[in-house]
């Protein structure tokens, strides 16, 4: 199968773009913040985690130290060690992919990987997806700090918002139930509750909070609304034939 034919390809290019171009708001901000060039691509290149490295120049840039910006930013970063054990179970790399596998595993490239059923198609969706944002989120970082105060305001590109709508389309067509769609919408709440009142960042894991106690609370199936959003397979194309099936 050619790559670009592949549904889960096509999906980690399009919140690989999405993504990338979120960069340029990250790069001014943290010229900005005061961090320079290297600096700056250093965290982009080496933490790579956005809601970390948003969290750390968010710190710096109110004066906080050195410490408190790591502590921000390892707090977000507890969410890739639980995707960590999830893809390690998923794809089960090894040998030298532990290394790379470890540094693309984000929200993106997970939940493009999570949402196929066919093996093949997991692996393919989660590295386009991880090397996609990787490359795009690295230039697009170089191109917003070489910028700097030339862009004005990052805000007012509406990046941020392409990056949420893109992750967005990526989750909504897999919550197909009612209890699923009802925590999403409680956790909306909550985390629109909890952004004045406790720092960037803090607001979506108070809301993975909630969705887990609610999940575990639950009383329907515990597949109930997780369905992967495509088929692995084109219309007209069967599948590999599976000795249990």
């Amino acid at each position: 199968m050619a790559l670009l034919q592949s549904p889960a390809v096509r999906i980690a290019l399009s919140v690989a773009i999405a993504t990338g171009l979120y960069g340029l708001s990250f790069g001014a901000l943290s010229v900005t913040a005061g961090l320079d060039l290297l600096q700056t691509m250093a965290l982009s290149l080496l933490l790579f985690s956005g809601g970390s490295q948003f969290a750390f120049i968010g710190v710096i840039a109110g004066g906080g130290s050195g410490i408190s910006a790591m502590s921000a930013a390892a707090l977000l970063g507890i969410r890739n060690g639980v995707y960590g054990m999830q893809i390690n179970v998923l794809l089960r790399p090894s040998g030298w992919r532990k290394l790379p596998a470890a540094h693309l595993t984000i929200d993106e490239s997970v939940a493009t990987a999570t949402g196929q059923t066919d093996p093949d198609e997991q692996r393919r969706g989660f590295w386009a997806a991880g090397l996609g944002v990787f490359v795009l989120w690295n230039l697009f970082t170089l191109v917003g700090a070489l910028a700097g105060n030339a862009m004005g305001d990052p805000a007012r590109w509406g990046l941020d918002g392409a990056a949420v709508a893109a992750f967005l389309g990526l989750l909504w067509p897999r919550i197909r139930a009612k209890e699923p769609a009802a925590i999403a919408v409680v956790c909306a709440v909550v985390t629109l509750v909890a952004v004045p009142l406790v720092p960037p960042g803090v607001p979506i894991l108070i809301a993975a909070v909630v969705a887990a106690t609610l999940g575990l609370a639950g009383l329907g199936p515990a597949t109930e609304g997780l369905e992967p959003d495509v088929d692995p397979y084109p219309s007209g194309v069967p599948g590999p034939v599976r000795g249990d099936a």
